[in-house]
């Protein structure tokens, strides 16, 4: 059985939900522009955030930030064990650090026994920048056994002081190097939580669809316990594209799902407009409700008869169907979202 970690009132690993995780883009010293972006993505569902902590010098920031905070945070850090003993005393629940560049033994020790003594969860884990040559050497030119022995060797510096309150990630912006060292890690930490995205993915529909793709690999080999969908773009937007794959994957649903058809010459709705009208109400139906947006009342009812609510072009206007069965004619000239308004569920 996997293990199960607790960042705060949020489980990881075991059998909780795959849980979507960002990072804030705003910069930590302004606090409320911080929280204002944190209020945002708990809105959007994200679950855990990450925050950058360059100096420890911002640990009253930080601190400030994790009394006020809607969701749990991961102070993420590099190089120096101070700011990580600067994060763990400002209260942050989580870290996220290299235990390599941590200074010495003695001081990865230090930062280990803190954690320890505050209940604080460390995710360990590295991406392809963070692979050396000895490295690379060892694994014969094998960028992705490369990476998995860079975090195993990570690994293995906690799990040598007794520390197993670990999450494991190894991200590449390469999908196959990134697939090829999770699962090399996969077999030898199986039972602790696995962090998984591919990092510096892009941004739109190019980034978006290189995170889906490589993710889906990786959620089908039953590898990943919390995600992030990396873009060059605001947070939110990371949020709201994990959810989707998750919606696409029948992994997780949040709110509706919407299922349109792509139009052809036969349509009497114009669907790329009622889409967006139709997507807005989502969030307001119960988790994994699914509503259809038809261009033609020839193929709609049928094609969608697996939708709870749809609705669909015809000559005099509109018809709503309920799992293929139509319940209503509309004549011209009502709005897609009043003619479904009837029709629809509240969410409990």
């Amino acid at each position: 059985m996997k293990k199960t970690l607790r960042i705060g009132s949020l489980t990881i690993g075991g059998g909780a939900p795959l849980r979507v995780e960002s990072m804030l883009k705003t910069r930590l010293h302004d606090t409320e522009a911080c929280l204002a972006q944190l209020q945002e993505l708990k809105k959007e569902g994200c679950e855990l955030v990450r925050v950058a902590l360059p100096t420890a010098e911002l640990k009253d920031c930080l601190r400030t930030l994790c009394e006020r905070s809607p969701l749990p945070l991961m102070a993420d850090i590099h190089f120096d064990p101070d700011i990580a003993v600067a994060a763990i005393e400002a209260g942050c629940p989580s870290i996220r650090i290299n235990p390599g560049n941590m200074g010495s033994p003695q001081r990865l020790t230090g930062v280990v026994e803190l954690a320890r003594d505050r209940g604080v969860v460390i995710r360990i884990g590295a991406n392809s920048g963070s692979i050396n040559a000895e490295q690379l050497r060892l694994s014969g030119g094998d960028r992705g056994a490369a990476l998995a022995l860079a975090v195993s060797q990570q690994m293995e510096m906690l799990l040598s002081r007794k520390f197993y309150d670990v999450i494991v990630s190894a991200k590449s912006t390469d999908i196959a190097e990134t697939l090829r060292a999770n699962v090399l890690l996969n077999e030898r930490y199986g039972d602790f939580p696995f962090h998984v995205g591919i990092t510096e993915s892009g941004s739109g529909l190019d980034g978006i669809v290189k995170s889906a793709c490589g993710l889906s690999r990786l959620f089908a080999m039953g590898i990943g316990d919390t995600m992030r969908v990396s873009l060059s773009q605001p947070p939110a937007d990371e949020v709201r594209a994990a959810y989707s794959i998750l919606r696409a994957l029948d992994l997780r649903q949040r709110g509706g799902k919407l299922i349109s058809c792509p139009t052809c010459g036969r349509r009497q709705l114009d669907v790329a407009d009622a889409v967006p009208e139709v997507r807005e109400i989502l969030g307001s139906l119960p988790d994994g409700y699914t509503v259809a947006v038809m261009g033609c009342e020839v193929n709609g009812p049928r094609e969608a008869r697996h939708a709870q609510l749809g609705i669909a072009g015809s000559p005099n206007g509109l018809v709503v169907f309920r799992e293929g069965e139509i319940v209503a004619r509309i004549e011209k000239g009502a709005s897609v979202i009043e003619a479904l308004r009837p029709y629809l569920p509240k969410k409990s």
